[in-house]
């Protein structure tokens, strides 16, 4: 039975699909999403992504949405404050990916250096 002194996570819900449509790829609804739930984040607010409706995913869309979260959250608040649901289980290995990619860009100067120099030098030849 809880206490008068528990308190429940009352967690701010975003339907994707209202906001994005069916298909999770560009960097642009990426960042769409980002802007809301950052600041959300960092004032350890909970967060529901609620992704009933999306059907295609694409690591774009989730670096931008969640992965550079790991910017100035730790994963471990983004643990705790950041619920995803009704996502299809490629969405879901998309994330883990992308977080544990931005953990070790965020973490690691060195590689953090590397990755930019090799994607800019990519994108001077297209």
């Amino acid at each position: 039975m809880p206490t008068s002194n528990s308190k429940v996570k009352v967690f701010t819900k975003y339907e994707v699909f209202d906001l994005v449509g069916k298909n999770c790829i560009t960097v642009n609804d990426g960042q769409k999403i980002y802007d809301l739930v950052h600041p959300q984040l960092q004032a350890n607010q909970p967060v529901e992504l609620d992704f009933a409706g999306v059907e295609i995913f694409a690591a774009p869309f989730f670096n931008f949405a969640i992965g550079q979260l790991l910017k100035d959250i730790q994963p471990e608040n983004i643990s705790k404050l950041l619920k995803i649901s009704n996502i299809k289980p490629l969405g879901n290995q998309i994330i883990s990916l992308v977080i544990e990619n931005s953990k070790r860009y965020y973490s690691d100067p060195i590689f953090r250096s590397r990755l930019d120099k090799a994607v800019n030098e990519k994108s001077n030849h297209l």
